[in-house]
């Protein structure tokens, strides 16, 4: 991985921020998590800097930045309420806390990742809050697959731009959607999820970029995608959906079957998700993996499945 200035000065700010809260000097040095064209982030000892996307602004990450401190028990408090320019980049701190283990799947949280949402959800949006960027993120996905597929076409392309047009007008966020109160995490999947205070203390949710108001439903999509792709078995996504009813999460009904109000979220997330990989195998000149194939296989049989039908676009 090649040095930046960026990720040089952030790795410096990450060890200060540590350091400046301790008066015992750590021998440690400076560990890279991330460093994407989205983001980038640095653990020194305890600490965490991130630098947020290029184009995100004070005024959409203040608050939500404010929401995460007033919602320490479900959301990863930051350091600081204001976010830091450096190199053109807003940065934040952060407490470090332990994520899940990818290696062990049997012990991937479900249950409190459905718990921590439905709370999340039941929580009164404060004023002010942006719109939840999900839907903006599908969008983008989709965007850069067209960027990748004009200088290399590949057929794995056209059932996803099929599935893609088949979708409501606010889940490719080209209208708001509907629900405007709803407090939302906007990317939920397993890597959002750290136990604070590290090694084993309680799970929290980060990552609050795609943080706002809208469809609860999003939320639940990408577990449901995986389900309905038969990438996540019935037992576990069973846990997480039980688990987010009994907690008193209102994007689903108590009982019956969620699939109507899944459905379009699930669909949504799938395209994205099919899109991100053909763009990824484009950039890096590879075909696409068994797990790649699958999600592009479920795009090209949603296309001949109405949208909101009951059970699973891909089951």
């Amino acid at each position: 991985m090649t040095t930046h200035p960026l990720l040089t000065e952030l790795t410096l700010r990450a060890r200060t921020e540590a350091h400046s809260r301790t008066s015992t000097a750590c021998p440690c040095g400076a560990t890279i998590l991330a460093d994407r064209p989205d983001a980038t982030v640095v653990r020194h000892a305890d600490t965490v800097a991130k630098a947020h996307a290029p184009g995100t602004t004070p005024t959409d990450l203040t608050p939500r930045l404010t929401t995460a401190a007033d919602l320490p028990g479900v959301l990863l408090p930051p350091l600081t309420g204001t976010p830091v320019d450096l190199h053109g980049r807003l940065v934040t701190f952060w407490p470090y806390g332990t994520p899940v283990d990818p290696d062990d799947p049997d012990a991937a949280p479900w249950e409190p990742a459905a718990t921590l949402l439905a709370h999340l959800h039941r929580t009164p949006a404060p004023p002010g809050l942006p719109p939840m960027r999900g839907p903006v993120k599908a969008a983008l996905a989709v965007a850069r697959l067209l960027a990748a597929v004009r200088h290399h076409h590949t057929p794995a392309v056209v059932p996803v731009l099929r599935a893609w047009a088949t979708l409501p007008a606010w889940a490719r966020a080209e209208t708001p959607m509907s629900d405007t109160s709803t407090l939302c995490h906007g990317d939920l999947h397993l890597g959002q999820l750290v136990r604070h205070p590290a090694p084993d203390g309680p799970w929290r949710l980060i990552d609050v970029d795609d943080l706002g108001v809208g469809e609860p439903a999003w939320d639940l999509a990408r577990p449901a995608a995986w389900y309905a792709c038969g990438l996540l078995s019935p037992d576990d996504w069973t846990r997480f959906l039980g688990a987010y009813r009994a907690a008193g999460g209102p994007a689903v009904p108590i009982d019956g079957d969620p699939w109507p109000f899944l459905d379009v979220p699930a669909r949504a997330l799938t395209v994205q998700t099919a899109a991100r990989a053909i763009a990824k195998a484009i950039e890096a000149d590879r075909p696409l993996d068994d797990v790649e194939q699958a999600v592009v296989d479920a795009c090209d049989r949603m296309g001949s499945t109405p949208p909101q039908l009951a059970g699973g676009f891909a089951k």
